[in-house]
């Protein structure tokens, strides 16, 4: 099972909820929220991290204790626990972790007008197609945010990161047969994609290695 919780994190804007979940918080995360400078960044790192609380909780974990180790391009892990993966990620007023048994990555961002020329640079042919294929600009637009966090959720699920190149991979999404490919030659293994819509204005992606008969699901975290 892949699991993906989601906060809303503008109810961080209230300085007590601020303090007392940051408390909840590892040092590592309390430093990483320490150092950054405006609120807003404040509030999603501090949402990260309580998601990623909440997701380890079943687990018998919680954050505050866990150990951290970082793989050659930086990806976290938990130290320790092997077997536990997770992806965290932030964009405006949302924070998500996406928890399993597998290699994963996950994206979540708020769709906004204006960001085509991203994609013009940086997206591959076929990927361009589909976006410019939309039968109206607000659906390029959606579309365009879709394949933005599917390729992030592939980069960070294959541990590399930005280290790889955005134009040498291309997710296809065959709308008919209700499935996504990842098109690409990092290695031999299947990537398998899931999308979320549940919040309004944002598209969520979650990429894991070789699961393409996991179950998927999404939950809130409510206070």
């Amino acid at each position: 099972m892949i699991y993906t919780y989601y906060i809303d994190v503008t109810q961080f804007e209230n300085e007590t909820l601020f303090q007392e979940k940051l408390k909840l918080l590892s040092p590592y995360r309390q430093q990483k929220i320490a150092l950054l400078k405006h609120a807003k960044d404040k509030n999603r790192s501090l949402g990260a991290g309580i998601a990623l609380d909440h997701a380890l909780e079943p687990y018998g974990l919680r954050e505050k204790s866990v150990e951290y180790e970082f793989g050659e391009w930086g990806k976290p892990s938990l130290k320790y626990q092997p077997n536990i993966h997770f992806s965290l990620s932030h964009s405006g007023d949302y924070a998500i972790c996406s928890i399993g048994g597998r290699a994963m990555g996950n994206d979540i961002e708020q769709i906004k007008p204006g960001r085509l020329k991203v994609a013009d640079r940086f997206f591959a042919k076929e990927e361009l197609d589909w976006m410019y294929a939309a039968e109206s600009g607000e659906e390029t637009t959606r579309r365009m945010f879709r394949i933005w966090t599917m390729k992030e959720g592939f980069l960070k699920a294959t541990g590399k990161g930005i280290s790889l190149s955005l134009g040498d991979f291309a997710v296809t999404v065959d709308e008919a047969a209700d499935k996504i490919h990842v098109k690409h030659s990092f290695n031999a293994k299947y990537y398998y994609m899931k999308e979320y819509f549940e919040i309004e204005n944002y598209c969520v992606a979650v990429c894991c290695e070789e699961n393409r008969d996991a179950a998927y699901s999404m939950i809130p975290i409510v206070f």
